[in-house]
């Protein structure tokens, strides 16, 4: 656990390195704390992230930003609606010569994959990053190549554009990790972006100061902090609660929940809970890292009901009244 029984010196290297990353996503990114803070999470974690703003957020210059700070191999794929799974994941190309098929992989074999606009992108695609994100490795053909121990898809959507647009399956919106909704900027920090963006030349990119390798062993260290069976149960009731919400006091919820969560949100809750007390510096996990998180893992795990979209009620007020009324440890 760290700063329990891990030795001092190796949890302080730990806190260094994150300070080395948020150092180099700050000579890029104005602003956007939230996001950045639940990018480390999700990477110290082993999850995925969908994140869904507005054109103009940063939303694609964070994800550029962290992959810049991680000597890692960083490929970005401009989902679009010609886009086809081999311009994904990769084929076989046939050789007249050798009358031999040789493998062609894609852009995917890569360690951080930014997902651009990836609602514009056909369900067919969407279905070959199904087994990527969930078991880290992809099939061509016959064969089945794994993929780096550091995989990770970040994915970005625009919530306003639908024209030319489709809704992610809602298997692949369970692998994600967590959706994150990015929100407009204050004046003081638009202020900054407004000035960094007016000067002709050109401005600071991230440097790498972290190899893969650290990151791998940083979330050997967050899987051994520690969580109290009470937290673990707290968890359980959070999710079980969107499930089978009478039993928890909560019936008026029912007729609003047309699906609950899946055993998915206790898995990543738990997980993204263990990688914000890392962050802060704990060895243990405490409620409010359930509480917090708690959002970002539900919103886009719980079906609302006819009733609730006539009713104008939204999964973020349903998350409300769940965070409101279970007792908390």
């Amino acid at each position: 656990m760290l700063n329990v029984n891990e030795p001092a010196a190796e949890a302080a290297a730990y806190q260094e390195m994150v300070g080395k990353i948020l150092v180099e996503m700050d000579k890029v990114v104005v602003g956007q704390e939230y996001l950045v803070e639940r990018l480390l999470i999700a990477l110290l974690a082993n999850g995925h992230l969908l994140i869904e703003g507005v054109p103009g957020l940063a939303k694609t210059t964070i994800v550029k930003a962290l992959s810049g700070a991680i000597e890692a191999k960083f490929q970005r794929i401009q989902f679009t609606p010609d886009l086809l799974p081999a311009d994904l994941i990769g084929t076989l190309i046939y050789n007249p010569r050798s009358g031999e098929f040789t493998t062609r992989k894609g852009p995917i074999f890569a360690d951080i994959i930014l997902a651009d606009e990836i609602n514009r992108a056909p369900a067919k695609v969407h279905s070959a990053l199904l087994e990527a994100m969930e078991e880290r490795q992809v099939t061509i053909s016959e064969t089945t190549y794994p993929l780096s121990d550091l995989f990770m898809v970040l994915a970005t959507q625009n919530p306003i554009e639908q024209e030319g647009t489709y809704p992610l399956p809602e298997a692949q919106m369970d692998r994600f990790m967590m959706k994150i909704t990015v929100t407009y900027p204050t004046v003081a920090e638009e202020r900054e972006i407004m000035n960094r963006a007016g000067s002709i030349t050109r401005g600071e990119q991230a440097a790498a100061v972290i190899h893969p390798d650290d990151i791998v062993k940083a979330r050997a260290a967050v899987d051994a902090v520690y969580v109290d069976e009470k937290i673990k149960n707290y968890i359980l009731d959070l999710v079980f609660a969107t499930r089978d919400p009478k039993k928890f006091g909560l019936g008026d919820l029912t007729r609003l929940i047309r699906y609950g969560a899946s055993p998915r949100a206790s898995i990543y809750l738990l997980a993204a809970a263990k990688a914000q007390a890392f962050l802060k510096g704990r060895g243990y996990v405490v409620p409010q890292d359930v509480k917090g998180l708690a959002p970002d893992i539900l919103r886009h795990r719980i079906i609302t009901s006819y009733e609730a979209d006539a009713d104008e009620i939204t999964t973020e007020w349903i998350i409300g009244r769940l965070l409101a009324e279970i007792p908390v440890p």
